[in-house]
């Protein structure tokens, strides 16, 4: 619809300008004088002949009396013909004045056809510039609709594939259905929910693993320390060396057993430590762009950033920030109060909700995999996002501190400046 009425004016315009040029190429008439205008001219000059200083001009005409000899004897106003030959070569119109039959002086009426074109032309070109500063304006207006309905939206849909894409599916894609990706973006964010619904599962699933390792784990120790204590009293007890060598193969081959469970254990906890980190320069500026990314809900004043050189990577940030202010909106649900500030070696970023933080003994287990608060009830969560805030800041030779502030739970992470490290 908006298209339709775009089209149109454009071509009311296009039309405007096409008369006009028509207009202004087809040929002029001749300016004709008024002749009954110059009639009385003639007659009221030769009644005034003898006193033409009291003459008073009863017509709209503009002209110059003179006598035989070329003398202006009256003027209507400044700049007209005052000789034949000039009124000749402007075109005037020269009448012989008669006064009891004879010649006695001319009347040269100023024609006025240059003015009349003069005034023409400026309306045609006030006309056609019209036209086109409504061309221009109607341009202009569907290239800001197009930047608002296409471009934008493109470009918000290119920077959710690309967290999407990165892992990163806590925060929603807003839903706009006045421009033409509206039914695209809701389609995104159901793939999104789905996507987060599946990793939810998944690491569900890791957790149960875990927790099935850990169960075979002790399980397993059991019965092998069993048979470890056994041994060491059947070589305490034996008298024949051989007897006591077996023994002691059969303590060592319980060792190697508890080994082995131990690292299965272990190994379930290295799999996040895969994540690439390439830090590098990154202007203090960006970080402006990286909060405002992650506070989607605009629930925070990002304040100013004090201009310096980070050493970080751009796009473990920016999850950094995500997975922070996810926790907060998850799990507090309130306002948001940033704080940033140069210390040493670090720009330091303080986030900070007003959810009355957690207990102080689980602080510490934050920071771990699968880890939650025992505040999060019955919230869906992995228990992964700030051990990978915490993988990451490591990774970028920054830290991450938790603790609880004045208001609630209080994250701050430590960005090393470039240069330091």
């Amino acid at each position: 619809m908006r298209s339709r009425a775009f089209f149109s004016v454009l071509l009311v315009a296009f039309i405007a300008e096409i008369v006009v040029l028509i207009l202004f190429s087809l040929p002029s008439s001749e300016s004709v004088q008024d002749t009954v205008a110059v009639n009385e001219a003639v007659r009221t000059v030769q009644s005034d002949w003898s006193n033409l200083d009291k003459h008073i001009n009863s017509t709209d005409l503009d002209y110059v009396v003179l006598d035989l000899n070329g003398t202006v004897l009256y003027r209507t106003k400044s700049g007209l013909s005052e000789s034949i030959n000039k009124a000749i070569k402007h075109r005037d119109t020269i009448l012989d004045i008669e006064i009891n039959g004879a010649v006695a002086g001319k009347l040269i009426v100023y024609n006025n056809e240059a003015v009349v074109f003069q005034s023409e032309k400026q309306t045609v070109i006030f006309t056609a510039v019209a036209a086109m500063l409504l061309q221009l304006a109607v341009c202009v207006g569907y290239l800001l609709h197009i930047q608002r309905t296409i471009i934008k939206p493109f470009h918000k849909l290119k920077g959710f594939a690309e967290r999407v894409a990165d892992g990163n599916l806590d925060i929603p894609l807003e839903m706009d259905r006045q421009n033409l990706f509206g039914a695209f973006t809701e389609s995104f964010d159901i793939m999104r929910s789905e996507l987060k619904k599946a990793r939810i599962a998944e690491a569900k699933a890791n957790e149960n693993k875990k927790e099935l390792v850990a169960k075979l784990s002790h399980d397993i120790k059991t019965p092998v320390a069993s048979i470890k204590a056994a041994s060491e009293v059947g070589a305490a007890l034996s008298a024949d060396e051989k007897n006591r060598e077996n023994y002691r193969q059969i303590i060592r081959k319980a060792d190697q057993i508890n080994t082995l469970v131990t690292d299965l254990f272990s190994a379930t906890l290295e799999e996040l430590n895969e994540l690439s980190v390439t830090p590098s320069d990154l202007k203090s500026e960006e970080l402006i762009t990286l909060l405002k990314n992650a506070d989607y809900l605009h629930r925070a004043q990002i304040p100013p950033v004090p201009v310096c050189i980070l050493f970080a990577d751009k796009l473990r940030l920016q999850q950094v920030f995500d997975n922070i202010f996810a926790n907060s909106y998850k799990y507090a649900d309130t306002k948001i109060n940033v704080a940033i500030c140069a210390e040493g070696n670090f720009l330091k970023v303080s986030i900070e909700d007003y959810g009355g933080g957690v207990d102080e003994t689980e602080l510490p287990l934050l920071r771990e995999k699968f880890k939650r608060g025992s505040n999060t009830k019955n919230i869906q969560g992995a228990g992964l996002g700030l051990y990978i805030v915490d993988y990451c800041m490591k990774e970028m030779h920054g830290r991450l501190d938790i603790e609880n502030g004045p208001n609630g739970l209080k994250v701050t992470v430590w960005i090393a400046l470039s240069g330091t490290i």
